[in-house]
């Protein structure tokens, strides 16, 4: 984290700095998004943009890319999004409907938008797109468990 930031404190924050500084700090400790090779494009509150490249080891039998890969990619961003209000979010239900198969060396970009946030549930809607074409449409229902990303200001 960059030092201005760790001067701050969450009160302090811009909605858009506060989604940053939460997406880093979740960031750090994603084997499984790091491992695949995604990159966090841009995150804001209840917003985020990954991007993977699908790589010849993620193509299933059909010479395409495996769809769990396409899903894993949605369901990061998803979880980017509903984790940028310093509030600990996991999945409570995921669903993915395929469009059209992506192909080894298709950059693949999900771009993951909240649709609703009220009490502990939300849902957000992703986008899986290669260029303007369109990959696969998810659906996510999140649930706020205990915990922060970022410590308080008391």
């Amino acid at each position: 984290m960059p030092p201005e930031r760790l001067e701050q404190t969450t009160d302090t924050l811009s909605p858009d700095d506060l989604a940053r500084a939460c997406a880093d700090a979740m960031w750090k400790d994603d084997d499984a998004s790091r491992g695949l090779g995604m990159e966090i494009l841009d995150i804001k509150p209840g917003r985020a943009t990954l991007g993977m490249t699908v790589k010849s080891n993620m193509v299933n039998g059909q010479g395409i890319a495996h769809g769990g890969f396409i899903f894993t990619l949605a369901d990061s961003a998803f979880a980017f999004a509903c984790n940028s209000y310093n509030e600990r979010v996991v999945a409570a239900q995921g669903n993915i409907t395929f469009i059209r198969p992506g192909k080894t060396g298709d950059r693949l970009i999900a771009t993951a938008r909240e649709i609703s946030r009220s009490g502990r549930s939300g849902i957000y809607d992703v986008r899986v797109t290669v260029d303007d074409i369109v990959i696969a449409e998810f659906r996510g229902h999140s649930r706020t468990v205990a915990g922060k990303w970022l410590p308080v200001a008391r």
